[in-house]
């Protein structure tokens, strides 16, 4: 892969993780809006240092956090515990973005694996 390459792809990912970024914050505000206590183990900040690795598994403990919680919040309606269900569908949105975009990036991680790999070939 050239530099050039290299540099799209790069641009690429920021490019995905920053329209991540902005449709969780745009979800986070409806969430707060609507006076719903925030995820357990959700982090409300990005994680400062610490390696890839550990960047990932939070990141996948948060997309679990949510699902979750949309899971919890279906059910809670389902007994009848839970009467709006705008809240429930908000939530249900949410996880369901959150693991979209879990499955972009990983989309996006194994195609840069392969390309790495057809490098030294």
């Amino acid at each position: 892969m050239s530099s050039v390459g290299q540099a799209s792809g790069v641009q690429q990912v920021m490019a995905l993780r920053a329209e991540v970024l902005s449709r969780s914050r745009a979800l986070q505000d409806v969430r707060d809006a609507t006076g719903n206590p925030p995820v357990q183990g959700a982090s409300q900040t990005p994680p400062q240092g610490g390696g890839f690795g550990e960047v990932l598994t939070d990141a996948l403990q948060n997309v679990s956090a949510v699902q979750q919680r949309s899971g919890n919040m279906q059910a809670a309606y389902e007994r009848g515990e839970v009467t709006d269900i705008a809240q429930v569908m908000l939530a249900r949105q949410e996880a369901g973005v959150a693991f979209e975009a879990t499955l972009q990036v990983r989309n996006k991680l194994l195609s840069a694996y392969q390309e790495i790999m057809r490098m030294g070939s």
